[in-house]
């Protein structure tokens, strides 16, 4: 019995804490909700889940020194930087359209020039929405998978990895592969 409780308590540390999110944001798909990811901390339990913020600034703690997944996470927040500046060029769209309406002393007018360029802009703001928001979603879900994955291998792939691979040829033509490590 002592030996079974053993070998449980060396497996349970052995068994890397991975992250995890919340069960409906796990299923979030391709131009799905732009609301902010919920997660589980490694090694957490529970319910208690925590908002990963606007940017996912509160995850990134937890996946220093994983660059693959700090590299998905940075395409996010990238993602929602663009979503803010389209949101503010649509609003800002609408602001000058509607300033044009209702400029004082003049009868209002609906299509002038200034208010073309504006509907136009706002338009192409809601087009650049789709492909902003495209993938948006899963640059967050593939930071998260890219760190279990990264915890579940083990630290002595990682080392043993390639940083590039490549083709190469001999002096006599024959094409070899190329590989290249990193010393870390």
């Amino acid at each position: 019995m002592l030996l079974l409780g053993a070998t449980s308590a060396a497996r349970a540390q052995q068994t890397p804490a991975t992250i995890r999110l919340l069960p409906e944001d796990a299923q979030r798909q391709q131009n799905g909700n732009q609301h902010n990811f919920y997660f589980l901390p490694p090694g957490a339990t529970g319910e208690n889940y925590q908002n990963a913020g606007f940017f996912g600034q509160k995850l990134r703690p937890y996946l220093a020194g994983n660059e693959e997944a700090l590299t998905h996470l940075n395409y996010y927040r990238r993602q929602k930087t663009l979503f803010l500046i389209d949101r503010i060029v649509a609003v800002g769209a609408i602001g000058v359209y509607g300033q044009q309406v209702f400029e004082k002393d003049k009868f209002p007018q609906y299509f002038s020039d200034v208010q073309k360029v504006a509907a136009g802009i706002f338009v192409t703001s809601l087009l650049a929405t789709i492909f902003i928001n495209n993938n948006t979603n899963q640059h967050f879900q593939r930071a998260v998978t890219s760190y279990n994955a990264g915890k579940s291998q083990g630290t002595l792939w990682h080392r043993l990895q390639p940083s590039g691979v490549g083709v190469g040829s001999t002096l006599q033509g024959q094409p070899t592969l190329a590989l290249r490590w990193e010393l870390r």
